[in-house]
C-alpha cells in the first residue's frame, strides 16, 4: 500500500473506509465533481451506471452500508494520478461479490471511478 506522490490520497484511509461500517470516511475521498461508473450483469458496458457529485455517491453509500454485509480491501496500487483496488464483499447469507476499481485522482481525491462487480447469484 502506498500514498500516490505529491497528493493526499492514502491506501490506509481506503482501506478503513471500504472495511468500516458506513460510507462517511470513504466518501471524504471523494471529489465534488467525482464521476463514478458501475458496470455489472445488469449494467453493462454500453449502459452503465452513472453517479455524479458526492451527493449520488453518498446515497449508494449509504445503501450498500445498510446492509448487512462485510467488506474487505484486499489489493491497492497507487501509481502518481491513478490508483487501482479489489474489494471483496460477504452477505450475512453467505452470497459473495467481487468488485475491481481504477480510480483518477486530483489533488488526492478521486475524481472518476470505473467500478466493474460480479456476485454469486
Amino acid at each position: 500500500m502506498g500514498t500516490a506522490t505529491g497528493s493526499a490520497f492514502d491506501a490506509e484511509t481506503l482501506r478503513r473506509g471500504i472495511e468500516g461500517n458506513t460510507g462517511n470516511t470513504l466518501l471524504a475521498l471523494y471529489a465534488d465533481d467525482a464521476e463514478i461508473r458501475v458496470v455489472d450483469h445488469a449494467n453493462q458496458p454500453s449502459h452503465p451506471t452513472v453517479l455524479r457529485g458526492r451527493g449520488q455517491i453518498a446515497e449508494m453509500l449509504d445503501d450498500i452500508y445498510g446492509r448487512d454485509m462485510t467488506h474487505k480491501l484486499e489489493q491497492c496500487v497507487v501509481e502518481g494520478d491513478r490508483a487501482a483496488f479489489s474489494e471483496a464483499c460477504e452477505y450475512a447469507d453467505g452470497t459473495r461479490v467481487l468488485a475491481e476499481s481504477m480510480v483518477v485522482l486530483r489533488d488526492g481525491k478521486i475524481t472518476e471511478q470505473l467500478i466493474i462487480q460480479a456476485w454469486d447469484e
